[in-house]
């Protein structure tokens, strides 16, 4: 499976597509509302497929609910469904359930096997109406799911999920190595290299700050208060952009130099309370789903060593482990060695 993305076209017609996210996100607070009532009165789950069939009857009764196809409202329930899957399941690790959301900020709704169809070109039409789209690329294979998703500054992208068939190209370098994630260092290598971070947020810190305090200065509700709003949030965006871009490269990079790739398993939402920001500015875990993702593509194996394994205290040669270990030493990481042992 492939995810494409594409963006609509500005156009008059796009209020459809908008007024359909908004009867989508009434939709999804009624079904938050109907868990809940369950709940309180039958000290029960309520199961999707009764949810389903209750929301279809009610979709037939309301004209604003209709501009949402019935594939679009069963996905919004499945939605739900699994979000309470993984809060039964993960609840303890501070999981919370599925809550309500502004109408205004719903993002997107998904049709599966009906109410899209492409006309050739950089033209689709989605129910009754026909929208452009900017053809950055072919579309090869088949269309699983369309899914029309709204930033917030306003605009509408496409994303298809698409079967391309057993398309990877296997490239075999039969080398194998270790990186240490730093917040100093982004990435230390088992052979010696290191890749330092652009760091996007804290180069663009000032103006960021610029943007926000202009945007808090407006009166709330005026049209002045939204143009930076929109202001604000597209720096954002230039932010995370530029930082996906180099996450995308620094993958195929490090998947067309290695075979295997180890990881230590690190705690993540810890480190973000002890460090914030320069933790989110670096966005590993991010990185991680992107070189998941291109390892699997190129046949490649990414592996995670247990966090509590003492890799940095273990000498390659005689394998002894130190007791304790100054953090301000230059240590290498010995993931790879490990490796080896496993996979070799």
């Amino acid at each position: 499976m492939k995810t494409l993305k594409f963006k609509l076209y500005e156009h008059k017609r796009n209020r459809h597509l908008k007024r359909t996210i908004n009867a989508a996100g009434v939709i999804y607070n009624h079904c938050i509302a109907l868990h809940k009532r369950y709940y309180r009165m039958f000290g029960k789950h309520l199961n999707c497929a009764k949810l389903q069939a209750h929301i279809a009857k009610l979709r037939k009764r309301n004209s604003f609910w209709q501009s949402v196809g019935s594939q679009a409202a069963q996905d919004i329930c499945q939605r739900i469904e699994k979000a309470y899957q993984l809060f039964f399941k993960h609840n303890n690790k501070g999981v919370r359930p599925p809550g309500f959301k502004k109408v205004k900020k719903y993002k997107s709704f998904t049709l599966k096997q009906a109410g899209y169809k492409f006309l050739g070109g950089n033209r689709v039409k989605i129910g009754s109406r026909v929208y452009q789209f900017w053809k950055s690329r072919e579309i090869e294979g088949t269309v699983k799911t369309l899914t029309i998703k709204r930033t917030p500054l306003g605009e509408l992208f496409m994303v298809l999920v698409v079967d391309e068939g057993s398309s990877e190209v296997e490239v075999k370098t039969g080398k194998i190595a270790g990186f240490d994630f730093g917040l100093k260092t982004f990435l230390t290598c088992s052979d010696g290299t290191k890749i330092e971070s652009p760091q996007f947020f804290k180069q663009s810190l000032s103006a960021i700050k610029k943007a926000s305090s202009r945007h808090s200065k407006k009166l709330k509700g005026s049209s002045n208060r939204e143009r930076a709003r929109k202001n604000l949030v597209r720096k954002h965006e230039d932010i995370s952009n530029r930082r996906r871009d180099w996450f995308w490269k620094l993958a195929h990079e490090l998947t067309d130099r290695f075979d295997i790739l180890c990881f230590e398993t690190l705690n993540l939402k810890g480190m973000q309370r002890l460090w914030g920001r320069q933790i989110s500015d670096l966005a590993f875990g991010e990185f991680l789903q992107i070189l998941e993702w291109v390892a699997k593509k190129k046949n490649k194996l990414v592996v995670f060593i247990d966090q509590w394994y003492p890799s940095s205290k273990t000498c390659s040669n005689c394998k002894h482990i130190l007791e304790s270990l100054d953090l301000s030493l230059p240590v290498r990481s010995f993931f790879s060695e490990l490796a080896k042992k496993v996979y070799l």
